[in-house]
């Protein structure tokens, strides 16, 4: 597909021109694996293909610098459903949450502080490079409010 229009949005997810609006998409890479910058399927929050781009050189340079990004990105963000627990251990933060993939444990140095998106939300990388995302104040339950509370901007 080369005629894709693909940006960064304000929350800072891929998102497709299709059927005449801006829509939030996910990047899936297909088979084969021995050429993942190929065939990278870009799906709706339902999880519903919008589009195939076979590859990205065939997109305009704004596009192909946005799914690169959203590439980059993919395999690597955990989306956070609820915190469980956030605890001070020596000079690291440990992290006890929810995710999208499961439950996951995680550190920060005491100094990383979570990073506000536009749109809502926050982002923040652990000691092992990856990212968390954060929804805005108003989607977490209670419990993980009050648990984040300190760390908003």
């Amino acid at each position: 597909m080369s005629a894709a229009k693909l940006q960064t949005g304000e929350d800072g997810r891929l998102q497709a021109f299709a059927d005449g609006e801006w829509k939030p998409v996910q990047v899936h890479r297909c088979f084969p694996w021995t050429e993942p910058e190929h065939f990278i399927s870009l799906r709706d929050t339902d999880g519903k293909e919008v589009a195939l781009v076979d590859d990205p050189a065939s997109l305009d340079e704004a596009s192909r610098a946005a799914v690169q990004k959203a590439l980059a990105m993919a395999a690597f963000v955990f989306e956070i459903t609820s915190i469980d627990d956030i605890r001070q251990d020596i000079e690291l933060r440990v992290w006890s949450v929810k995710t999208d993939k499961g439950a996951r444990r995680f550190q920060t140095e005491l100094d990383a502080w979570p990073d506000s998106v536009p749109g809502g939300g926050w982002l923040l990388r652990d000691v092992t490079g990856d990212l968390y995302r954060f929804p805005p104040i108003e989607k977490m339950d209670r419990a993980t409010r009050k648990k984040f509370w300190a760390f908003q901007d």
